[in-house]
């Protein structure tokens, strides 16, 4: 199963450019004196602050960062008001109203692409897009309110019909979503339209409410609500690359809405792209945001929110807070560094109160938590991820008492005994210290988490994270050929990793395998090493993606590119921050028929196993997977082999419905991918006059000349 392997990855169209906005720093704050919440929290007179966690991404369950916030801020007297947009803005397009809405809206563009005399190359891309939800797209709206159901009913949750029969129809809806808006993809994990970022035209673009899906949510229900609470700035949460493009379209409405109100960015993504930028180019990556937090955001987001409060709010008060991204009227923008650490050991746990814990995707609630953070390895040459500028974070742990703490805590107050232990990699004696202080407590929690294959996790260990509640590790093997391993210094080998692999499945511990494929000079029989190993470890591995390697700016292979068989590497013109990086293999490991011989095996090998992507049942490191290991056992996806996806939803012969030859419809598809071939890898240039240009020289279709049923074939 192919998945984005790099946590923050170029975008399938490259270019990620921000435009320089105004905005002022000075603001108005919530009213004098002591202010009570809900949930008894007591807060002086300092600026009320919302954060927002933006689409595109998982809503089976919270994520970490705005309740690491809050539960940090909230002790220091700041008035946090937390808002899952993502699971809000999803919901408020997956409902039968807004689904009939969009039918209608498809229904109208095949009409009207129907009725051309020719169509040039970007309206075949559109019409063959159309036409693939055609039938998807009037059956959505009747089912999607069960489906929703079925995800958060348990005893239909874990009735493995109904639940693919749920997720095939969430997933045609976001299909339609995305069809309907045309150029664009949408999933849980993804929000991509062909020129995004790219220029700040193409930002505004993409915030138009024709082309934004997410406009109706933001204008008529977060809006008013943030009024309603009188916030006096606003923080984004921008974690994933999926949330980039929604964060700066939100960043151009709610600047608009709420002109006086501070805007700031912070998380992961967000903090990967600015810190490679400087000047004028970190200025116009701002947008329409005043600041921005890089790095590990609690003390830079205090001391922003206490002197806005204050009154200090002034551009001089605030180039004081270290690792803060401010603009200045000369070099254009700046950051004051500052550590990009903080001490774990110091944070509360995180508060999730506000947020809205009934309303996820799932039948229970499961809790993200991060005992440690950032990676103890830190010296894979692949990785460049979570909160750092190259590589990882540094290595940090909680107390074990604490964690444990914390989780007896968090498990009553929310009532739930499910849990992802959520960091970059938690070093295996931590972690077996942790779980035999769960195991000594007597709490019954379920939980699962990532590791790396160290020959520490020995028989005896795993079964002691059993006891102490384990229910799947997520291994990072990568490889299992020893000379990639080497290269990439993973250290680790095929051997070990392996035995670790079968160490957790004897302890009866779901043991997840994440590898890749297409580091730099791998050889197809080096690929084919990699699906062996998983093959002869099948009955002891509960699920396993095999990704393709995507270069990243902060990641050794980036910085030392002639080290790995790199040739070159290259940026685009027209992609002034640089997000999408190209490179060149000196000479290439694998020629084009052992790829698809490679892709077929991978076909057959996941076979075995009911694999889904991410975030349903048999996706790795996610909620419902976690739930179904509970209840079923770690071989539950394995047992699942050979079952249907779940039903196809109003399916009606496309050929029936169009004017025009789908076959020819389907090679647009080809062609695009070729113009895009030439600017990113032949000119160099990324813009949509370029785009236009060899748009042009593709020939027009013509409509068939005879409409008999079934002529042409299936765009499925």
């Amino acid at each position: 199963m192919r998945i984005n392997y790099s946590n923050i990855s170029p975008l399938v169209t490259p270019g990620k450019q921000e435009r320089g906005w105004p905005g002022g720093c000075a603001l108005p704050h919530s009213a004098v004196g002591y202010v009570r919440d809900g949930f008894n929290h007591v807060y002086p007179g300092h600026v009320k602050l919302a954060l927002i966690f933006p689409p595109a991404c998982d809503p089976t369950a919270p994520y970490p960062a705005v309740a690491a916030l809050a539960g940090f801020l909230r002790p220091q007297g700041i008035e946090v008001l937390p808002i899952d947009a993502n699971l809000e803005g999803f919901l408020a397009l997956l409902r039968r109203e807004p689904m009939v809405l969009l039918c209608d809206r498809i229904e109208r563009r095949i009409a009207n692409l129907q009725r051309r005399r020719t169509l040039d190359h970007q309206s075949q891309l559109d019409l063959l897009t159309l036409l693939r939800v055609h039938g998807e797209a009037g059956a959505v709206p009747g089912e999607i309110g069960a489906a929703l159901d079925v995800l958060r009913t348990s005893e239909r949750f874990y009735h493995s019909t109904l639940y693919a029969d749920a997720v095939a129809t969430v997933s045609a809806g976001l299909r339609v979503i995305a069809a309907a808006r045309a150029p664009l993809q949408l999933d849980f994990t993804a929000y991509r339209t062909p020129f995004a970022l790219t220029t700040p035209d193409e930002i505004a673009r993409d915030a138009d409410p024709e082309r934004d899906p997410f406009d109706g949510y933001l204008m008529r229900e977060l809006v008013p609500r943030l009024r309603r609470a009188r916030v006096g700035a606003i923080g984004l949460s921008v974690c994933f690359p999926g949330q980039l493009v929604p964060a700066y379209s939100f960043a151009l409405k709610l600047k608009a809405a709420f002109p006086e109100a501070h805007l700031v960015a912070g998380g992961p993504a967000i903090t990967q792209v600015l810190l490679r930028l400087q000047g004028r180019a970190l200025a116009q990556a701002l947008g329409a945001f005043d600041s921005a937090v890089v790095f590990e955001g609690e003390h830079t987001l205090l001391a922003l929110c206490r002197a806005l409060a204050d009154g200090r709010g002034t551009p001089r008060a605030l180039h004081r807070i270290p690792n803060l991204v401010l603009r200045d009227p000369v070099l254009g923008a700046r950051i004051l560094p500052g550590p990009p650490a903080v001490d774990l050991r110091t944070l509360p746990a995180p508060d999730f109160d506000g947020l809205p814990l009934d309303r996820y995707l799932s039948p229970h609630l499961l809790l993200p938590y991060d005992p440690t953070r950032g990676c103890y390895w830190g010296r894979c040459a692949f990785c460049h991820y979570g909160l750092a500028a190259t590589g990882t974070a540094r290595y940090r742990e909680r107390a074990v008492d604490t964690v444990v703490g914390h989780l007896a805590a968090l498990s009553i107050r929310h009532d739930t005994r499910f849990f992802y232990l959520s960091q970059d990699s938690v070093a295996p004696a931590m972690l077996c210290r942790l779980a035999d202080a769960l195991a000594r407590t007597g709490l019954d929690l379920r939980w699962g988490t990532d590791l790396r294959p160290e020959p520490y996790l020995t028989r005896e260990r795993c079964q002691g994270l059993r006891r102490g509640g384990a229910v799947a590790c997520s291994l990072g093997v990568e490889s299992a050929s020893p000379r990639v391993l080497r290269l990439i210094d993973k250290g680790i080998t095929p051997g070990r990793a392996a035995t670790v692999v079968r160490n957790l499945a004897r302890a009866g511990i779901a043991a997840e395998v994440m590898c890749f494929s297409d580091f730099p000079s791998e050889t197809f029989s080096e690929a084919m090493a990699t699906l062996r190993f998983i093959e002869r470890q099948a009955p002891h591995i509960a699920a396993f993606i095999v990704g393709q390697f995507e270069l990243t700016h902060g990641s050794r292979v980036a910085r030392d590119p002639t080290r790995f068989g790199l040739r070159e590497i290259w940026t685009v013109q027209g992609d002034e921050l640089g997000t999408a990086l190209f490179f060149a293999e000196r000479k290439p490991g694998k020629r084009e028929r052992e790829r698809v011989r490679l892709e077929r095996a991978l076909e057959q090998l996941a076979s075995g196993w009911l694999l889904r992507s991410y975030p349903w049942a048999g996706s790795l490191s996610t909620a419902h997977t976690i739930f179904y290991y509970d209840r079923f056992g770690p071989g539950v996806f394995r047992d699942l082999a050979g079952q249907a996806p779940g039903r196809i939803l109003g399916r009606l012969p496309a050929s029936r419905v169009s004017r025009f030859d789908l076959r020819q419809l389907a090679r647009a598809e080809q062609r695009e991918a070729e113009i895009w071939h030439e600017m990113t890898h032949v000119r160099r240039q990324v813009s949509r006059q370029a785009y236009n240009e060899l748009a042009a020289n593709v020939a027009r279709l013509r409509p068939r000349r005879r409409r008999g049923a079934g002529r042409g074939t299936s765009p499925q």
